[in-house]
């Protein structure tokens, strides 16, 4: 199995439902291909990615805080695209991320570990409610945060560079 999994050439015609705008992008996106812009309000995106996608704000704007590495997870994230009727997820962030953006976001992930925390009530409120799990799910990437993202973003730092996987002997770049 290749350290680096490329989803979008497995999109195919579903490529269409992907027309968010790299500028609208949430800055919460975990860097990879896929991101949340001006997505809807409706709370769709955890029903169908929940290991994929959380919300920002008042209004629950998704964002993408764990990139597919699975056709099994390419699929649900295919699901939170084709349900979001503003279609506001966006498929091309590989053309947009560099090896400096990509280390400039990280620097930065204290604010959103902070953030993270300060929302934590509002999740917890709105999953006794709604029953979506966003209070655990926004506890999964601070974790993946302190874990293994910091792995995954090194080896998507090389595949930038190279547009190749990484091999098990291959060098893989500092964050």
């Amino acid at each position: 199995m290749p350290l680096y999994f490329d989803p979008v050439p497995l999109l195919g015609d579903a490529r269409e439902l992907f027309k968010g705008r790299w500028a609208d992008r949430t800055w919460l996106n975990v860097p990879g291909p896929f991101y949340g812009a001006d997505t809807d309000n409706c709370g769709t995106g955890r029903i169908h990615a929940p290991g994929l996608v959380l919300y920002e704000g008042e209004h629950f704007t998704e964002y993408v805080y764990r990139q597919p590495r699975t056709t099994d997870e390419l699929r649900h994230m295919l699901a939170a695209a084709e349900e979001d009727p503003f279609s506001g997820y966006g498929c091309d962030g590989d053309e947009h991320w560099t090896v400096a953006s990509v280390r400039e976001w990280w620097s930065e992930r204290g604010r959103i570990r902070e953030y993270l925390a300060d929302r934590r009530d509002v999740w917890e409120d709105d999953d006794a409610t709604s029953g979506q799990g966003t209070a655990a799910a926004a506890r999964d990437y601070v974790a993946y945060l302190d874990g293994e993202l910091s792995t995954h973003l090194r080896i998507y730092l090389f595949w930038l560079d190279a547009r190749r996987a990484p091999t098990p002997g291959d060098r893989l770049p500092r964050l």
